[in-house]
């Protein structure tokens, strides 16, 4: 018999978090207390998470998850209800990003700041204090600059494109998530998902995944990709309800995490 061997370690809040492989054979610990084993370290590591994030008072699962959206959209995602609450508007300033500045124009062109402005405006998925300090970013001598590396990383998400996109928007206290992933995500909902940190931390400790430990305020690229994991992994979870894009997953996390007990609102 072989010794076991620690090959992943993490946390979910307060607990610890260790993949260890032994002859062949995963096994995930919390605290020190095997809860998960396999021959799949992904998958082991996953089971993993998902039997630790019960110990959070806030845990559901995505079958609660399911069924708080449920509560408020019967009709899932393929109704009036939804696409006048949560899809239309998304969809609007999409078009008119696409319309305004397509991405591969943004990649290299210029002059589109004043138009990338006001499809930041369209929506109410930045605060407003958010959106008035874009006015400096798109209105100055830095905004072309801002939209390509931004155009960027919607086109060819790393390390390399997240730091560039970072730098451009540092000088103006901007390097916010919100920011960062509003324009990819309406570029490309099919592979990006815009970040509404505390919303998104809680549907995660919600249904036990690792973006609620994981996640930290800075641009940091394991964070971006914990976000589109915990994004793949709802995808599958709500497979019969036939998502189209991150737009509908993203209206999903905030349905979800935006939790409020005494919300009477349903939507048909």
């Amino acid at each position: 018999m072989g010794v076991a061997k620690t090959i992943r370690q993490g946390n979910l809040g307060k607990r610890t978090l260790r993949l260890a492989e032994k002859d062949g054979r995963f096994y995930g610990l919390a605290d020190g207390k095997i809860c998960a084993e396999g021959d799949d370290a992904d998958r082991v590591w996953l089971q993993l998470h998902d039997e630790a994030g019960k110990s959070d008072p806030r845990y559901f699962g995505y079958p609660g998850a399911r069924s708080r959206f449920l509560k408020f959209f019967p009709n899932g995602f393929h109704s009036d209800g939804y696409a006048n609450q949560e899809r239309n508007y998304k969809l609007a300033a999409k078009n008119k990003l696409e319309a305004a500045a397509p991405l591969e124009e943004a990649l290299t062109g210029s002059g589109f700041g004043e138009a990338v402005l006001s499809v930041y405006r369209a929506t109410n998925m930045l605060s407003p204090f958010e959106k008035t300090k874009l006015q400096e970013v798109f209105r100055g001598s830095s905004a072309d600059a801002v939209i390509q590396a931004a155009a960027a990383f919607a086109k060819n998400a790393d390390k390399a494109s997240l730091v560039r996109l970072e730098n451009t928007l540092k000088p103006f206290d901007s390097a916010k998530w919100t920011v960062a992933t509003y324009l990819p995500y309406l570029w490309l909902p099919e592979q990006h998902m815009f970040l509404k940190p505390e919303v998104t931390k809680d549907y995660a400790a919600r249904v036990g995944h690792p973006f609620a430990s994981i996640y930290e305020a800075r641009l940091n690229f394991d964070v971006y990709a914990s976000l589109l994991e915990l994004v793949d992994r709802t995808t599958d979870e709500l497979d019969d309800l036939k998502p189209r894009d991150g737009i509908d997953i993203q209206s999903f996390i905030w349905v979800v995490g935006d939790y409020q007990e005494n919300r009477e609102d349903i939507y048909t």
